[in-house]
């Protein structure tokens, strides 16, 4: 018996299901509607931990894609713009090393970084009315919805979101060669050039190139 036989039922609908942040937590102020309808914003972000109160976003990247459909029910996206920001920590006393190792962090490549609540307010206006897109949405949502209400910036983001990662395990899940579902892993296994990893910039436009790909199998 295939375990792993009931995907094959919702494996559509997986790329069309959306997280949800309790309204009484973080309201958001974009309605609903079709999926199909609003831009698409690929958020990557790099932080000094795992913990989002006591540890910091110190990168953010966005880049935002319209969407349109043909008669036929195919998609066809256009790269609006992409934007990036360095945010300069304030305690980077309390970064975890291991996480700095990995996204690079330099404090002299953070020279000309900004305050968080700038960079924000910034993303906030970047993100309006789109629906989320990431690696592992959990993570930067967690991250964002935080520091967000932290400083009392509304989300204007869709209420939906799209994880990568779940669409990715819906789609190779019998796909013997497949085992680990991390955006460098899937790159590889999908052919996508993805130069500087764990910089937020490259990562959004990997995480295109990846979706796209999943839509396509």
């Amino acid at each position: 018996m295939n375990l792993f036989a009931p995907f094959k039922k919702i494996r559509n609908s997986i790329f069309r299901q959306a997280g949800r942040v309790n309204g009484a937590d973080h309201p958001r102020t974009t309605p609903g509607g079709s999926m199909k309808k609003p831009d698409l914003v690929f958020v990557d972000i790099e932080t000094t931990g795992m913990n989002p109160r006591t540890q910091e976003i110190i990168e953010i990247a966005v880049l935002r894609v319209s969407q349109e459909w043909t008669e036929d029910g195919k998609p066809s996206f256009s790269e609006i713009f992409s934007w990036s920001v360095k945010i300069k920590p304030e305690h980077i006393e309390r970064a975890d090393p291991a996480a700095l190792r990995v996204n690079g962090y330099v404090a002299s490549e953070w020279k000309h970084s900004v305050p968080l609540e700038d960079a924000l307010r910034e993303f906030s206006e970047k993100t309006d009315g789109a629906i989320m897109v990431a690696h592992n949405v959990a993570f930067d949502s967690e991250f964002l919805n935080f520091n967000l209400l932290r400083y009392g910036i509304p989300n204007k983001m869709h209420y939906h979101r799209l994880d990568t990662v779940s669409m990715a395990y819906a789609a190779l899940y019998d796909t013997a060669e497949v085992t680990r579902y991390s955006l460098v892993e899937l790159c590889k296994y999908f052919q996508i050039p993805f130069e500087n990893p764990h910089s937020a910039l490259p990562d959004v436009h990997a995480d295109f190139a990846l979706f796209k790909k999943i839509l396509a199998r």
